[in-house]
């Protein structure tokens, strides 16, 4: 088995990646080779396979049809420019997120008799208020109130298009926000949730952009990978046209998200946090959805965990050798 990630010098995909070179297998099929792509160099890792690291941008003509010349089986396809960044860049948002993608799918459709498993991370962010008062479900209609959320639901079309004719086996995975996001802050308007608990379990102040009541829906990195890794291998058929699916996930406040880390870690590390408004993170969050019934993608075995406190713990053991800074 050959295995693509794009956008593998990411957070979520330096985690994939470690996770397949420690498992070594994918689904039950031993992994013989790995390419890891992205505009930086993804991290060396170590592996019982070769894994190749690749350079370049994909949103350049004919990188796509490099990338695919050794045909991989499985293609994650997980590289995006974020979306405070899409905002800020209307046109490197749609170059990378719109054109990039595109490449890529129709490099996969011009070899003919290929046809690979492509996994596409979406976002919640295709969908677009008014919201009802009940949970998201997956066919609410697609209204992106962000250009990363338009960009990322025109994939989700194209995914299913592409995988309706027979040229790819897609299928698209609405990723919650991840948190708690290690390492240093990107340019997502969604940063913020997890710099208030990043930041201050490592002993840092960290800024509150938006109020307490801001609900979102949260999954950890580790949940993150099990997604990525449960739809490389479930059986495709039971999706029908319907190729792209809301993961699953825990619904907090802000409010809730740092009571949590007050049970956590304590009084003194929920007063590292510094509550300074930003009206442009806090309108790009308040048109994005707060609450889901990920039924269908539950039903086909994909899982997350069920609380905010799950979240912080999960942080600490995988990032912090368990240990908070006082």
């Amino acid at each position: 088995m050959r295995i693509l990630v794009i956008g593998g010098a990411g957070m979520v995909g330096r985690k994939l990646i470690e996770r397949l070179a420690k498992e070594g297998r994918l689904g039950g099929t031993p992994i013989t080779a790995l390419t890891a792509h992205d505009v930086v160099a993804p991290a060396r890792i170590e592996a019982p396979f070769p894994i190749e690291t690749r350079v370049s941008d994909i949103s350049v003509p004919g990188e796509a049809e490099a990338l695919i010349a050794d045909r991989p089986d499985i293609i994650f396809h997980l590289a995006a420019i974020v979306s405070g960044e899409a905002e800020a860049d209307f046109e490197k948002g749609y170059r990378i997120n719109l054109d990039g993608t595109r490449y890529l799918f129709d490099a996969v459709r011009a070899v003919e008799g290929y046809v690979p498993r492509l996994v596409f991370t979406s976002s919640l962010a295709v969908f677009g208020a008014p919201y009802p008062e009940t949970p998201i479900e997956d066919d609410f209609f697609l209204t992106p109130l962000t250009s990363y959320g338009t960009q990322k639901a025109m994939g989700e079309l194209l995914l299913a298009d592409y995988s309706r004719r027979g040229f790819f086996d897609g299928i698209g995975i609405r990723l919650p926000t991840i948190c708690v996001r290690p390492g240093k802050p990107n340019k997502a308007a969604s940063g913020f949730f997890s710099g208030i608990i990043r930041e201050p379990l490592a002993g840092q102040e960290a800024i509150l952009p938006v109020s307490e009541d801001v609900v979102h829906w949260h999954a950890s990195p580790r949940a993150a990978v099990g997604f990525l890794i449960h739809a490389a291998t479930l059986d495709t058929a039971p999706l029908g046209a319907r190729r792209s699916l809301s993961m699953p996930g825990t619904a907090a406040s802000v409010g809730e998200q740092i009571e949590a880390l007050r049970k956590v870690a304590g009084d003194k590390v929920v007063a590292r946090i510094r509550r300074e408004p930003d009206p442009v993170v806090a309108k790009i969050v308040n048109g994005w959805p707060r609450t889901f019934n990920p039924e269908r993608s539950t039903a086909l075995g994909f899982k997350a965990e069920s609380s905010f406190e799950e979240i912080i713990r999960i942080h600490i053991a995988d990032e912090l050798g368990g240990k908070i800074v006082d």
